[in-house]
């Protein structure tokens, strides 16, 4: 998406929230716990639960984040590699082992997607980690571990890009592609945070207030009955995918609505969506925003399209398991936490 067609920060939101004062606030029953926010000095860890990445290519992350005043702390698994992974799976189960249990690493960021966190979710000992969360940082196959937290233990995280997209020269940097690392910083320090974008002729109107869930929607429809199933009920749901084709997304979106988890959402955001062009003479019929209204015209909730999230340069840190304002009008779409 065109810079032109969003807005990233809180302020340039403003003329649009206002009408979020009349919101009621859910039961606390419902709250996440929350991550204590990071302060200058705390560390964070870096690993590679999934795909593999050398420790060239995640300098320019390490530089950008002791910039901010943080201390890293590179994971055994950064430089390793089993084909397309991180390291073996018990490599990589023990690296993120490590990092969960230490208590002296404040956030984990994962360093790229790919594949391979649902391997070793099942192994990975979370007892310590409920005791003292951090703040883990990711997206793509890490959605794996978003579902997880917010299924069996109800702390947040943050849905981000990772290592692999700091650019390596920040003074030749787009001014998006800063934004969006920056707000990685500012949901690590507890920002107050909103993003908008602008109208979309197939957004459905409407207001609501609830914890944003969420993530790929090929991994979280693969999770489904699994013991990382994502519960959607009474929760804002975002979700993007890349290089999935049209039926593919259709069908994916289909098993969503049959198992009931587009059912009792208050509200619905839509990212970025790659899709694969269609095979000649096997041509679908139909888009993204066909595909998905389809699946919820029954319901009334407020409907986002091409929001700032996703496997594209506007992909913004949003926060899984936060409590977030929602809005739909003629003006666009905004997303704020409280």
């Amino acid at each position: 998406m065109n810079r032109k067609h969003f807005l990233s920060s809180f302020i340039a939101a403003a003329t649009m929230l206002p009408a979020f004062e009349t919101l009621a606030i859910e039961s606390e029953s419902l709250a996440f716990k929350i991550p204590p926010y990071l302060k200058p000095g705390d560390t964070i860890g870096i690993s590679s639960p999934a795909g593999y990445i050398t420790l060239e290519q995640i300098q320019s992350s390490v530089v950008q984040m002791e910039s901010w005043g943080f201390n890293i702390k590179i994971g055994e698994t950064i430089g390793k590699r089993d084909f397309t992974y991180g390291g073996t799976d018990e490599e990589r189960l023990a690296d993120f082992q490590r990092m969960l249990n230490d208590p002296g690493i404040k956030a984990i960021m994962c360093a790229r997607g790919g594949y391979g966190f649902v391997r070793i979710i099942d192994q990975l000992d979370f007892s310590e980690f409920k005791r003292n969360p951090k703040w883990i940082i990711g997206f793509s196959d890490i959605t794996v571990l978003h579902c997880h937290l917010a299924k069996n233990f109800g702390i947040a995280s943050i849905h981000s890009k990772m290592c692999n997209s700091f650019p390596d020269d920040w003074a030749k940097a787009e001014p998006l592609q800063i934004e969006t690392i920056l707000s990685i910083k500012n949901a690590l320090i507890g920002e107050e945070m909103g993003y908008s974008a602008l109208v979309n002729s197939k957004n459905r109107f409407g207001k609501t207030d609830a914890i944003l869930v969420g993530g790929n929607l090929s991994i979280i429809e693969t999770l489904a009955g699994s013991p990382s199933d994502l519960d959607t009920k009474d929760r804002i749901l975002f979700i993007e995918d890349t290089g999935e084709y049209l039926y593919s997304i259709d069908r994916m979106l289909w098993n969503l609505k049959r198992s009931g988890k587009l059912k009792n959402l208050k509200g619905l955001i839509v990212g970025g969506f790659k899709v694969k062009p269609d095979d000649a003479g096997e041509e679908f019929g139909k888009n993204i925003y066909d595909i998905v209204l389809e699946k919820v015209k029954e319901y009334t909730y407020p409907v986002a399209f091409d929001f700032p999230v996703g496997h594209q340069r506007n992909n913004f840190a949003l926060k899984c398991g936060v409590k977030h304002a929602f809005m739909v009008n003629e003006n666009g779409s905004v997303l704020r936490t409280f």
